[in-house]
């Protein structure tokens, strides 16, 4: 396979449907760390993401108080919490490649770019984790509707680097730390082995997507002499709009590099 990274990146942004997207996701990356342990690396390349990634046509992307709220003591309740967990997974595919595709200009590592496309194949695992569980459950993503504020993260820091950094994995990605145990034991409650085994490779990965957010975030802001924890803070209320919501996954969050007094702080209205 030849090509850019960031050729890469816009073939996977630009594609619509979910199951093809993770199909070229997981081929990229295994182009990219295929070149990088032969001792080379593919050219960054110069391609231009699109402001917002092709989706299907299918969910209906709805406002976020517009989306049904879910009851997952009912079998219709844990497929909507599944397809909901897809759905986000499906974002962060997008998200991860945006991020290899749009901050080139920042000179970053090639370990970076290691990282993120890491991430991208490993939520793009997850997703198709997720659809298997549904499709076993006579559902599949799309069939339901589904959260349309999901890019705005990323449509607020397309030009800021650490906003990005600050916003997706070290708060969003992040609070999926805090939940995913509670959803866990959802399933397990309900005998659903598939998608208590899904959502624990989800939770483990999770931590080391959240540690590459911290890992970057604290470079560049030792490269520009910042001290990341005032820094942060102030990013995540300039962009995330809305305070953190205890309680949190403290253990977690640690092992991903996060320490309290970058979260704790945030739940107060600014």
């Amino acid at each position: 396979m030849s090509g850019s990274l960031r050729d890469m990146a816009v073939d996977v942004l630009t594609t619509a449907d979910g199951r093809a997207k993770t199909a070229l996701s997981h081929a990229h990356a295994r182009a990219w760390f295929d070149a990088r342990k032969a001792g080379t690396a593919l050219p960054i390349g110069d391609a231009v993401p699109p402001d917002r990634p092709a989706r299907p046509d299918r969910p209906e992307l709805l406002d976020p108080r517009d989306v049904p709220r879910r009851r997952p003591g009912s079998p219709q309740g844990r497929i909507a919490l599944l397809h909901a967990i897809a759905h986000i997974e499906l974002n962060a595919v997008d998200l991860h490649w945006d991020m290899v595709a749009r901050f080139h200009e920042s000179n970053m590592p090639l370990g970076f770019y290691d990282d993120w496309v890491k991430a991208a194949d490993e939520e793009s695992k997850h997703f198709n984790l997720l659809c298997d569980c549904l499709e076993a459950m006579g559902s599949h993503y799309g069939a339901l509707p589904a959260h349309a504020g999901m890019w705005r993260a990323a449509e607020d820091t397309a030009g800021d680097i650490l906003g990005r950094l600050a916003v997706v994995p070290m708060v969003l990605e992040a609070r999926g730390l805090d939940v995913t145990p509670g959803m866990i034991e959802v399933f397990e409650r309900a005998g659903a082995e598939d998608a208590v085994a899904a959502l624990r490779v989800i939770y483990a990965e999770e931590v080391g997507h959240v540690a590459y957010g911290s890992k970057w975030f604290n470079y560049l802001c030792g490269q520009q002499g910042l001290d990341p924890q005032p820094v942060f803070l102030e990013l995540v209320r300039r962009y995330f709009h809305a305070p953190l919501k205890p309680p949190f996954n403290d253990e977690k969050r640690a092992q991903a590099g996060l320490p309290p007094d970058f979260y704790w702080p945030l739940t107060e209205p600014s």
